[in-house]
């Protein structure tokens, strides 16, 4: 069966909480698309309280030497502006109905989409192991306060597989499911968080932190751009993701509003703590396993909240994830259906935890390594939609699900070369200020410019994003302009039925 009939077997209440959702990527008809800006408010808000956030505060107080009031300033403006470009995306996902991977081959025709949406694809799946390791490490510490029970390979991979099982309960379901599970879980692991953080503050140096001298302009411009490729960067391809079920007269800034500040907020909160208690105190910055790191700075009875709220928090954000990972790989061509597609990429998730937490030597410097590499791609991808986002309101439903030649997103051969050129052209030019290693000896990657002020401060996802951008705006705009298949309207299955138009939800 091909993807264009795929389309008309859907049927229409199974976005429902409790129920599988069968819809894949096909664009949600209008008559679906219920939702409104609250939804996404709490998506965004519990996929970012988890403690991964407090190493990254660290990064900015402990390596980067910043004082605590630039930290705060660089948490605001990086997880608060990389959620804002988020939300900005996210208005494609309400004007097509589609996932963003998806929405994707309008941009770069269905072949020239296929490499955008690989890295998109390995970028979720490397957070997901992340949270997949950091939770196993939590439950394997929980397990050993509550039952004496300590650390071992067997208990290693059921405290992973735990993990992924929860995960696929949710992310398997779908999103009705999903979008109730991280509203009301929030409000239990939130409180959770409030009331570790207050003990954490506890433990802070505030003389250390008060005395902390500022650093240069140059270090917090950088900083800005370390959490940006931490945080919102990493989510942006995931923006249509949720965003295809918003009712169509919600109003744009509502919902840029609605990630910008569901994500910002607990980011911005516990960024800023990390940096608190790194202040005087490396240790946090520089931990291979920061649930540890962080449970010894508790009272011991404080540790079972603690573990519990480590736990939840990195499940709310492996949910979203996962749900995001699976509608990826069905856009690669994957033809299977949504709830396999979510539990290949389990499987796939439980190999790598597996390997981080029994192979690998170091945690944290492949996490890194890794992002750093991602971050210059995908950067050049949201520079490429975002420009096309200038001159498109409307997407051709059919076009989207067929990747033949009689598809009118098809251009040459499958290939949209004014949108795959201005891409390719910004990763490699990322690529040339980048240096990726795990340590001083441990090297994969170093770019011809990685001494120059932009890649010493880690900055080459910049460049990626102005050079794609530019060029786009250059090669691609004429053909949107002049009405080309980037702004031809087609008709979803349920408004043939009607004879109903679609229409661009806003101008």
């Amino acid at each position: 069966m091909s993807t264009t009939e795929l389309a008309g077997t859907i049927p229409a209440d199974t976005n429902r909480v409790g129920a599988i959702e069968t819809r894949g990527i096909e664009p949600v008809p209008p008559a679906e698309r219920t939702g409104g800006p609250g939804q996404l408010f709490w998506v965004w808000f519990a996929a970012n309280i988890s403690i991964l956030g407090l190493p990254l505060g660290a990064t900015l107080v402990a390596l980067r030497g910043m004082n605590i009031w630039q930290a705060l300033l660089v948490a605001a403006v990086g997880s608060f502006g990389s959620f804002a470009l988020v939300g900005l995306i996210s208005l494609a996902g309400k004007w097509g109905g589609a996932p963003s991977m998806t929405l994707s081959r309008a941009i770069f025709g269905p072949r020239g989409n296929h490499g955008p949406t690989v890295i998109s694809w390995l970028s979720r799946v490397g957070w997901e192991t992340v949270n997949t390791t950091t939770a196993a490490y939590a439950l394997l510490a929980l397990l050993d306060i509550a039952f004496g029970l300590s650390a071992n390979p067997v208990l290693t991979v059921i405290s992973l597989l735990v993990f992924v099982a929860l995960t696929l309960v949710v992310s398997g379901l779908g999103h009705a499911t999903l979008v109730w599970i991280q509203q009301w879980a929030t409000y239990v692991f939130g409180a959770l968080n409030i009331i570790v953080a207050a003990f954490l503050i506890a433990r802070v140096d505030w003389d250390a932190v008060l005395d902390a001298p500022a650093a240069p302009l140059s270090v917090v411009i950088a900083g800005v751009g370390v959490i940006a490729a931490g945080t919102g960067i990493g989510w942006a391809n995931a923006g249509a993701d949720m965003a295809r079920y918003q009712h169509r007269n919600v109003r744009g800034g509502r919902i840029v509003a609605a990630a910008s500040a569901g994500a910002g907020i607990p980011l911005f909160l516990l960024i800023g703590l990390g940096g608190l208690l790194s202040a005087g105190d490396g240790s946090l910055a520089s931990a291979s396993d920061p649930v540890s790191a962080i449970q010894v700075m508790l009272p011991s009875w404080m540790a079972v909240p603690y573990l519990l709220a480590a736990f939840g928090g990195l499940l709310l954000s492996n949910n979203l994830s996962v749900y995001s990972a699976g509608l990826t790989m069905i856009t690669l061509g994957v033809r299977t259906r949504r709830v396999v597609a979510v539990g290949l990429d389990i499987v796939l998730t439980l190999a790598g935890g597996v390997y981080f937490m029994l192979i690998a030597g170091n945690f944290y410097g492949p996490f890194i390594t890794f992002i750093s590499l991602l971050a210059v791609p995908i950067t050049a991808w949201v520079a490429v939609f975002l420009g096309d986002m200038l001159f498109r309101r409307e997407y051709d439903p059919r076009g989207l699900m067929d990747t033949t030649r009689t598809s009118s997103y098809w251009y040459h051969g499958g290939f949209r070369w004014s949108a795959v050129l201005p891409w390719l052209a910004g990763t490699v030019v990322g690529l040339l200020f980048l240096t990726a290693s795990t340590s001083a000896d441990d090297v994969w990657f170093s770019g011809p410019l990685a001494d120059s002020w932009l890649g010493t401060n880690g900055l080459g996802w910049v460049a990626a994003f102005v050079v794609a951008g530019a060029l786009y705006l250059l090669l691609g705009a004429r053909s949107a302009r002049r009405g080309s298949p980037a702004g031809q309207v087609g008709q979803t299955v349920a408004e043939q039925a009607t004879g109903e138009r679609i229409a661009g939800a806003e101008r």
